[in-house]
């Protein structure tokens, strides 16, 4: 472990910035992107803002070794990997998958690269408290071994790692006072940070990429909690989830995932992820179709992180059923199916 504590995971200032192209084909007038995914740590995303949050407090319990989970393309299992070997601890890694792929790609590779060992759950459908549980059991078994495990949940979405993203909501909105934030809402942490530092939870759309049951209870109980650990009122409201976007379930590409992710790119150049942004963008193309997001609503999309996954083999067909290269905005990019 390294002795010292200061600006142990330094965490990048993100931008803000418009996107007009993608504005222009939604028919909308003021749509931002917030770019959490170049937060910095082993390809950035938005777990290294609750990563420092954690691994500050493993370490104030004297902890030797970190232990997470998750999916086999899972951005946090893999940002936990670079933070703690910032941090000069270990690292075990406890993922799902559906069977094993000729050769590690996207996270995989990298949860390889940065040097953490993984065990492996057959079977991409384990119910989410199992694998929280497996990975409880994995850090007992390293304390019957002598270590000192701190072992965080699924996405580090406890109240100590979201509380975060009260602060960004808050720079959010001294920024730009923003009519609604669209964010990817997997084990409901990011999104639940968001509600309680704007304090109203229609304020905050988020997409369910299918990783968590009964999400939206999960976001009201840890807002609530964010909202108390940092001194906010208790969020107004019902939690605002879009669980259309989900498909045949998570990690699984979609077809309206697949025509928001070239739309992005082919406009404004932004590259989303199969598992988490680009169903979130496809919630918000949705939205904005059904007019739920009307013309002039100043909309903020929190761009996750997320790209190594864009490079997992098993997604290669399912990107290239898009149109011909350089033929694809706008109505191009909706022609796309799954």
């Amino acid at each position: 472990m390294r002795d010292s504590d200061d600006a142990l995971l330094p965490i990048a200032g993100t931008p803000l910035h418009r996107l007009p192209g993608l504005a222009g084909e939604l028919g909308l007038s003021d749509l931002w992107v917030k770019r959490e995914d170049l937060t910095g740590l082993a390809g950035g995303g938005n777990k290294a803002r609750k990563l420092a949050a954690l691994v500050a407090e493993a370490r104030r319990q004297g902890c030797d070794h970190l232990v997470t989970g998750g999916g086999a393309q899972s951005n946090h299992a893999r940002m936990t990997a670079a933070a703690a070997n910032v941090a000069g601890l270990g690292c075990d890694l406890v993922l799902t998958r559906l069977a094993a792929e000729p050769v590690a790609s996207g996270n995989v590779l990298l949860d390889e690269v940065l040097g953490a060992r993984v065990r492996w759950l057959e079977g991409a459908a384990l119910p989410y408290e199992e694998l929280e549980e497996a990975i409880r059991a994995r850090a007992r078994e390293l304390a019957e071994q002598g270590r000192k495990p701190y072992a965080l949940p699924i996405g580090g979405s406890s109240p100590e790692g979201v509380a975060c993203y009260a602060e960004v909501a808050r720079e959010l909105d001294e920024a730009l006072r923003p009519d609604l934030v669209v964010v990817a809402s997997g084990s409901g942490g990011t999104h639940a940070g968001l509600v309680a530092g704007l304090g109203e939870h229609a304020r905050v759309l988020g997409v369910d990429v299918g990783a968590r049951p009964d999400l939206a209870r999960a976001v009201e109980e840890l807002a609530a909690q964010v909202a108390a650990r940092t001194g906010r009122p208790e969020p107004t409201g019902r939690c605002a989830l879009d669980t259309g976007r989900i498909g045949a379930g998570y990690g699984e590409p979609t077809g309206p995932a697949l025509e928001a992710l070239l739309l992005a790119a082919r406009t404004d150049g932004l590259l989303l992820d199969p598992v988490y942004t680009a169903k979130a963008m496809a919630g918000l193309v949705a939205a904005v179709r059904e007019g739920r997001i009307a013309r002039g609503d100043r909309v903020v999309f929190l761009h996750t992180g997320g790209l190594p996954g864009l490079f997992a083999t098993r997604y290669a067909g399912w990107l290239t059923t898009s149109t011909p290269a350089g033929g694809a905005t706008g109505s191009g990019a909706g022609a796309a199916t799954s």
